[in-house]
């Protein structure tokens, strides 16, 4: 291990044959079968160690998030910024491999790991890397969201101990609902981009009476809610499609809400995404979008383990660009809201509900898909807690004749709630 990475391993590696190297103090990683060497051979780093974890074929003895901090730690202290081994230390390492009986070809992937194929962020692909983690299950979402199905970051306004993860969820969408604009008095039309299980959507029906269409490119998504939509009674309120952002014609509305869903569109496209943000708010309209940024010269997308088992084709870039690229489809940038802080709880919500519910993951979809998730989960709540990864709310208005802008201030909703 130590030829990965230039020096003595960060952990305690026990091995299938007995073996042991590293620090006796250090967080104990297992190697419980020789393919682990196999796959850090053919993909040394991340993906590697990711595709044995998620098999089973390592494991980590103990808390799994002390010791990824614990390894963390140790990459900046060493400063590593990616392990690239050079040629002589592959050789060696393809020798020991051989020396142990486990040199050959590169072993299939897990079955949890995505395929997607064709042009990138072509509509059948940006259909297939959505269908890979929105279609998993609802009934797994259900395990780990809260009761709305709220799959973004919340808004925590209180440290009391009684203050959950339904309130910072319902305070979120409170929030946005007043940044955009919405009046319970005037029934206005209300476009949800990317409106994952319907919580937005729901909510500006029932609480703020809007007139809403949601559009998502997963199909379990619609169906869930859908039946939610029947349940309470909001047919004459809120339409759900099956439409890409790419596709949607029957604009303007009134207000345009997309939640943690321009980090799927790519960079490319991100320009055709603000054009149809742009063009489908009335002048004078308030565009909001939530959305998951990365420092400048960091990896844009999620990594090697998310973009290989999570988000497919993700592009995260500094929030400075993405207000940049929103201002040039046209819009005025109103407000930047940092929240960077409140997806750290969010993340530690969700994971604590995931392991409390661990045997129920496992039933529903098998423990490889479970080790994912919990990598993921944990992984993710580092991110965001070190600065590696933001979340930002931007607020934008489509200016009227001459740049007109008509914005009233946003006032709390809930009793007590700071903004």
């Amino acid at each position: 291990m130590g030829l990965l990475v230039g020096g003595e391993i960060p952990v305690r590696v026990e091995a299938w044959d007995g073996s042991a190297a590293g620090p006796v103090h250090a967080p104990r990683v297992k190697l419980n079968s020789p393919n682990v060497l196999r796959r850090l051979l053919w993909s040394p780093g991340e993906l590697g160690a990711a595709q044995a974890y998620v098999l089973g074929e390592l494991d980590v003895e103990g808390d799994l998030a002390v010791a990824l901090d614990h390894v963390w730690s140790e990459v900046e202290s060493r400063n590593w910024t990616a392990i690239r081994p050079r040629p002589a230390a592959l050789i060696r390492l393809a020798a020991l491999a051989r020396e142990l009986g486990v040199f050959g070809r590169p072993l299939p992937p897990p079955g949890s790991q995505a395929v997607v194929k064709g042009r990138l962020h072509s509509l059948m692909r940006d259909r297939a890397a959505i269908s890979h983690h929105y279609d998993l299950s609802n009934d797994f979402y259900e395990l780990v969201l809260d009761s709305r199905m709220a799959y973004s970051s919340g808004y925590w306004t209180s440290d009391a101990d009684d203050y959950t993860l339904e309130d910072a969820q319902r305070d979120k969408l409170d929030l946005v609902c007043r940044k955009i604009g919405l009046d319970r008095s005037s029934g206005q039309s209300f476009l949800d981009i990317g409106c994952g299980w319907g919580s937005l959507s729901l909510h500006a029906a029932e609480h703020y009476d809007a007139r809403v269409v949601g559009v998502t490119i997963s199909r379990e998504q619609k169906a869930f809610i859908d039946k939610r939509i029947a349940d309470r009674g909001l047919a004459d309120r809120v339409e759900i499609r099956i439409q890409d952002y790419r596709e949607i014609s029957d604009g303007p509305f009134d207000a345009v809400a997309s939640i943690e869903m321009g980090e799927h569109v790519g960079e490319s496209n991100y320009p055709l995404y603000t054009a149809a943000l742009f063009d489908n708010v009335r002048p004078g309209g308030r565009v909001l979008i939530q959305q998951m940024s990365r420092k400048e010269g960091d990896n844009p997308g999620g990594g090697a383990f998310i973009e290989s088992f999570i988000a497919p084709d993700m592009y995260m870039r500094p929030v400075g660009r993405t207000v940049a690229m929103i201002e040039e489809a046209g819009l005025e940038v109103r407000d930047v809201h940092a929240m960077r802080e409140h997806y750290v709880r969010t993340v530690d919500s969700w994971t604590d509900r995931f392991e409390s519910r661990w045997d129920e993951v496992v039933a529903l979809v098998g423990e490889e898909v479970a080790r994912v998730w919990r990598l993921y989960l944990i992984g993710g709540g580092m991110a965001f807690r070190d600065g590696r990864m933001g979340v930002d709310q931007i607020l934008a208005v489509r200016p009227g004749p001459r740049g007109r802008v008509e914005l009233e201030p946003v006032r709390p909703q809930w009793a007590g709630k700071p903004v």
